[in-house]
């Protein structure tokens, strides 16, 4: 990805060096994204500790660029599953 998300990649990247980024924008604002993260750093723990991974990287960006995220986290197993099937 590059452009107006790359910040948002690089931010996960650089704590999650695995991790397939995927930004969208979900409003057209820039400021409400549904961001879908790939990464084995999320086998065996539940839901809301794949999310708090996120949110601590992108905590300080969501007190000033980022108003909302929509997350969605996969295994690479699990995201490999969903595209086949």
């Amino acid at each position: 990805m590059s452009g107006e998300f790359q910040f948002v990649e690089d931010i996960i990247k650089n704590g999650i060096p695995d991790a397939m980024v995927i930004v969208e924008d979900m409003t057209g604002t820039k400021d409400h994204l549904a961001i879908t993260v790939v990464s084995d750093v999320f086998e065996g723990k539940l839901l809301f500790q794949q999310h708090q991974i996120l949110m601590n990287l992108l905590k300080d960006e969501l007190k000033n660029r980022i108003h909302a995220v929509k997350l969605t986290t996969f295994t690479n197993a699990k995201y490999q599953q969903t595209e086949q099937g």
